[in-house]
């Protein structure tokens, strides 16, 4: 990680998502923290001796102007509404001393692999799917953009507009997400496709993983989860809220007490770095 490595000597990183602490402790010179919403993660991480705890991204439990650097790789894009979002970049940069730097990644909506997102369900796809019932009359046209759009109490939707809505829709995501095709592998992806950022990604858990455990089987019983015996996992459907280019940009430009150090794509991901001013 080149970003921890910068930050080598520095007294202590915050480690927003660590999981099962992968990245921690890369840097023997840096003290780490991580947090993550996931408690049978944190106790696979507490059992390799790293000072980690459970918390909620937008309600960090750490003191205002206290760590060198915090990081968050990709998770921000498990949040599932740009509000969501926005408070959990707010934490990040209040937990960081003045003059302090946040990473955050995500992933893009423009992946270098694009047929990735065939393998994909679109949140719209699924929700009619499963969420309403197949052969229902209350069936929804394309997705809006963002997951908060989506009424629950709706009481009636419509097809006949489907088409129109489409083309309507992509044109909007190209002028508010700035996803204007580049070339002529972009036809690749539908106008549906491009219009869409959220999506349910199925992930495969290994049997042998130590994060397979009586959570994995109450998932398999209420049908939360599935198993794929000839990859020898289960699967889960995770949601992401995929990142339109300028995306990110666009989340920290009110804030007051940051600007933005860097930003660049990087193997499908948007990556920002932050630095606090306040």
């Amino acid at each position: 990680m080149v970003f921890i490595s910068l930050r080598a000597g520095r007294y202590i990183h915050r480690f927003w998502g660590c999981g099962n602490g992968k990245y921690l402790g890369l840097t023997p010179s840096c003290y780490f923290i991580g947090c993550d919403i996931s408690a049978p993660l944190i106790k696979i991480c507490a059992d390799k001796g790293h000072e980690v705890l459970v918390a909620d991204a937008v309600n960090l439990p750490y003191r205002t102007n206290f760590g060198d650097a915090a990081i968050s790789i990709a998770m921000l894009h498990h949040l599932s509404t740009e509000d969501r979002r926005k408070k959990a970049i707010e934490e990040l940069v209040r937990v960081v001393k003045k003059g302090g730097l946040v990473l955050i990644t995500v992933w893009a909506v423009e992946q270098e692999d694009k047929s990735l997102l065939t393998k994909w369900t679109p949140l719209a796809e699924k929700y009619v799917e499963e969420w309403i019932g197949p052969g229902s009359p209350r069936v929804r046209g394309p997705s809006p953009f963002t997951l908060e759009s989506i009424p629950e109490t709706e009481e009636n939707g419509s097809q006949a507009h489907a088409k129109d809505s489409n083309d309507s829709l992509t044109e909007n995501m190209q002028q508010s997400m700035c996803l204007t095709p580049q070339n002529e592998d972009d036809v690749l992806v539908s106008k549906h496709r491009m219009s869409q950022q959220e999506y349910f990604v199925p992930w495969h858990l290994p049997y042998h993983r130590a994060e397979v455990s009586g959570a994995s089987a109450g998932a398999l019983a209420n049908g939360l989860a599935r198993k794929d015996d000839k990859k020898g996992a289960v699967v889960y459907d995770r949601y992401y809220h995929v990142f339109g280019e300028g995306e990110l940009e666009r989340l920290v430009s009110g804030m007051d007490n940051a600007v933005i150090v860097n930003k660049f794509y990087d193997k499908s991901n948007w990556c920002i770095i932050l630095e606090k001013t306040l």
